[in-house]
């Protein structure tokens, strides 16, 4: 097609979109570690959440050096040996760093939808709410098993520069089930969580006195749903269409699943910390209010006289009676 972009061209855009979003993931990976850290201690940190994180990191590094150092090899180290050029290379699926990427890519999305069912089950303390999205992350498991199988096993290619043409067979039935299924399942699981958590705020938001402070995370969620969202159906449409740019998207994506993790956890702990900070500083205030407040003691002049009635220690609980006469009369207590 003469509207297809060319494999060259539409590596090296993967790779500088990747590099941009990339950056951003880490970015919000820091502030991923900090919002887990901030005013906890260590025994209180989430570690399977801590763990995810830092293995979304972990393979969306992985995914990108291996596409620069595909990059590099296409255009200056195999530029001027390999039959056919750079096109080819790149179009060449028994490389190393095609198989890595393939197979950071199934991890990355399998895990990332298995954290958005675990948040769904969180949310719900339901098992049963989970069924469906659990079905899906399944045959999405299963399909993704094939998909690195086949892709692992792609042993020649030819030299055409058409990756279309080196893709057929068994792997693209894998990869044709993949794209639906992992957009089903993280459209399902993020519509549980935000549905559940704006029924709870609807309810009690008729006998809160102050502003809620859980719908920013909804919106949240909302956000990075809509945002993979967005980016898988455009890579499903590049794949229905043949078009290279399935390859853009597919790379950009890595990252970006980073991000619709991290959005979230940045998010709560932005919302932890302003609550503290709102309390620390209505205390100082009260204690400074306190403080300033003048103290008027006022001792008149008086005389008394005590007629105590003292009790016996298995009376000790009973009170004493006195009277006392001041100036302007007695009483008595």
């Amino acid at each position: 097609m003469s509207s297809n972009i060319s494999m060259n061209a539409g590596s090296l855009l993967a790779l500088v979109l990747e590099g941009v979003v990339y950056g951003f993931s880490m970015l919000m990976f820091i502030g991923t570690i900090w919002g887990l850290t901030y005013k906890q201690r260590m025994q209180d940190v989430s570690r399977p959440i801590a763990m995810v994180a830092i293995l979304l990191f972990i393979l969306s590094t992985v995914h990108i050096v291996a596409s620069t150092i595909r990059a590099e090899d296409a255009l200056v180290t195999y530029a001027n040996t390999f039959p056919g050029g750079p096109a080819a290379f790149f179009a060449d699926l028994t490389q190393p760093t095609v198989k890595i990427k393939g197979v950071t890519y199934v991890l990355q999305t399998l895990l990332a939808d298995g954290i958005m069912i675990y948040r769904c089950y969180i949310v719900w303390q339901s098992v049963l709410v989970i069924v469906l999205p659990s079905i899906l992350w399944c045959g999405l498991a299963v399909v993704g098993v094939g998909m690195i199988y086949s892709f692992l096993n792609i042993t020649s290619t030819s030299n055409s520069g058409d990756i279309a043409i080196n893709l057929s067979g068994q792997y693209m039935h894998w990869a044709s089930a993949f794209t639906p299924l992992t957009l089903a399942t993280n459209l399902l699981s993020s519509g549980l969580i935000a549905y559940h958590i704006w029924k709870i705020e609807r309810n009690v938001s008729a006998v809160r006195s102050k502003k809620s402070t859980m719908m920013p995370i909804v919106r949240i969620l909302v956000d990075s749903a809509v945002l993979y969202t967005v980016m898988l159906f455009i890579l499903l449409v590049c794949f229905i269409c043949s078009n290279n740019g399935e390859y853009v998207i597919a790379d950009m994506l890595i990252p970006t699943i980073s991000i619709t993790f991290y959005m979230v956890l940045v998010r709560v702990a932005i919302n932890r910390k302003y609550s503290y900070s709102s309390t620390i500083g209505i205390t100082r205030d009260n204690s400074r209010q306190y403080h300033m407040q003048p103290l008027q003691v006022h001792i008149p002049q008086f005389t008394h006289n005590c007629n105590t009635v003292v009790y016996g220690v298995g009376d000790k609980h009973q009170p004493s009676t006195f009277t006392t006469e001041s100036k302007k009369g007695t009483l008595e207590s």
